[in-house]
């Protein structure tokens, strides 16, 4: 079966390629170049797609920055040392969906894999959305996907038609260290992604942005 895999570079993303390798299918990859301040992660994803072994990796280009209201696509400072290795935050942040959450960004993503999919007529999308060690973006939720589940059958030919193409997300009920265990068990070179949303001039994650700190966490934990 041919699969559209929504890839960042990041840990998350990695390993849902990988995952979907590992169950024999044939995988293009698709990435964005929004106008994010972490644009390293574009090299990353390109590497991964490679190593992996996806038929394709295609980065479409949409600048978000064009509306900004997010610290990753305008000049809004990126929250530091906001969480714990547990994804707790401070009791000040304590159930606020924080500025580094980017308007809309996954239903335009997913938008464009539909159409990808339908071209490729491939049978799955593939992404990285996980409930339980997020930042509280709204469309990382299992609700989430599934009312865009409902409107892809209802939006393309291919869902009309009744093959229209089943989103995956096998991360969506694993935590943060679940995750690196997988990735290593799948052989994603986990040193070779990229989750930071402030890196420095050269690359360098900051270390005190919410991904860095869930991501050196679960990988010391696992």
């Amino acid at each position: 079966m041919k699969a559209i895999v929504l890839l960042s570079g990041g840990l998350d993303s990695s390993t849902v390629l990988a995952w979907a390798r590992a169950e024999g299918r044939e995988c293009y990859a698709l990435s964005f170049d929004y106008g994010q301040r972490h644009r390293i992660e574009l090299e990353r994803a390109a590497e991964i797609a490679e190593r992996i072994g996806a038929v394709e990796h295609r980065v479409l280009s949409i600048d978000l920055r064009a509306f900004g209201g997010s610290a990753l696509t305008d000049d809004i400072e990126v929250p530091k040392d906001r969480v714990d290795g547990h994804g707790r935050c401070s009791s000040d942040d304590e159930g606020t969906i924080p500025v580094t959450y980017v308007p809309a960004r996954n239903t335009i993503f997913l938008s464009f894999a539909m159409a990808y999919a339908e071209v490729r007529d491939a049978g799955e999308i593939w992404l990285g959305i996980n409930a339980i060690d997020y930042s509280g973006y709204p469309d990382c939720r299992p609700e989430y996907l599934a009312a865009f589940q409902a409107l892809a059958d209802l939006a393309t030919k291919a869902g009309v038609e009744g093959h229209g193409p089943r989103f995956v997300s096998p991360l969506a009920d694993l935590g943060k260290i679940e995750i690196v265990r997988k990735a290593r068990e799948l052989g994603v070179p986990i040193e070779r992604t990229f989750s930071c949303y402030d890196p420095g001039d050269t690359g360098t994650p900051c270390g005190r942005c919410d991904s860095c700190i869930l991501r050196s966490a679960a990988i010391a934990a696992a």
